[in-house]
Parts: C-alpha cells; structure tokens; sequence
C-alpha cells in the first residue's frame, strides 16, 4: 500500500495525516475507491486544548464536492494536554479515481474558553493505479 504523508502547524497545533488506499474495499476504475486516513494530533502549547467540532471539504475529480460537519472526532472531543496528543483513523469513500480532502477543528483554549481553528492540511485521494 502507498502511504503519503501531509502536516500543518496552526498555532502551536500539529496536525499530521497519513493516507492510504484501501485495495481490499475498493474497485480500481470504478465509483467505488476507499481510503483511510490516520490523524495525529499534536499540542505543542502550555496549555490543554479540547477538539470540539470538524469541517471538512471533500472534492472529486468527476466533479463531486461536498462538506462534511460535526461534533468532534470520531464520536470524541478529546482533551489534549499541554505537550501531549490525540490519534485516530477514519476512511472516506469517493466515487472517482481522484479526489482531496481539506478542513479545519475548531478547538477551544481549556485555560481562557478561548475559541479558535486549526487547519487540516490538504491531501491527495489518488488511486494508485492512476499514478503509474
């Protein structure tokens, strides 16, 4: 399996996410393509932080785009210490051999209440059959 790595750094939160293709759940050239993606989470800050909410962009290459919202992270909001850090996996389904996926948390500052959105870098859904 091909495994591509992305990050981004948003005030003091790292956000590195691996994907991969998933050739055991997918039809190479057809409308049903699988990929998994593993998120870490890392809060470099002196300070806790809870992940409260997601929003993702989710576009594919025959022209598809949709949003995807909600609370938390896999059914958590997890509470990430000072220094410390949260992981999880997830997949997505897309129904083109190419697609990208981008979006941001938003976070709150368990010290002050303070609000505040971290990126979600862009990745490339790309099967690898498509890349040869």
């Amino acid at each position: 399996m091909n495994a591509h790595i992305v990050e981004c750094i948003t005030q003091g939160i790292r956000v590195q996410v691996e994907i991969q293709f998933q050739v055991k759940y997918s039809i190479p050239y057809s409308d049903q393509n699988v990929f998994t993606y593993y998120v870490h989470i890392q809060n470099s800050n002196g300070f806790p932080v809870q992940l409260l909410r997601r929003h993702w962009h989710i576009w594919e290459s025959n022209g598809t785009k949709r949003q995807v919202r909600g609370e938390g992270v896999i059914g958590l909001q997890p509470l990430i210490p000072p220094n410390g850090h949260h992981n999880y996996e997830s997949f997505c389904p897309i129904s083109s051999s190419i697609g990208k996926m981008y979006g941001k948390y938003q976070m709150i500052r368990l010290d002050t209440n303070q609000l505040f959105e971290v990126i979600i870098p862009e990745f490339q859904l790309i099967v690898p059959e498509v890349q040869n």
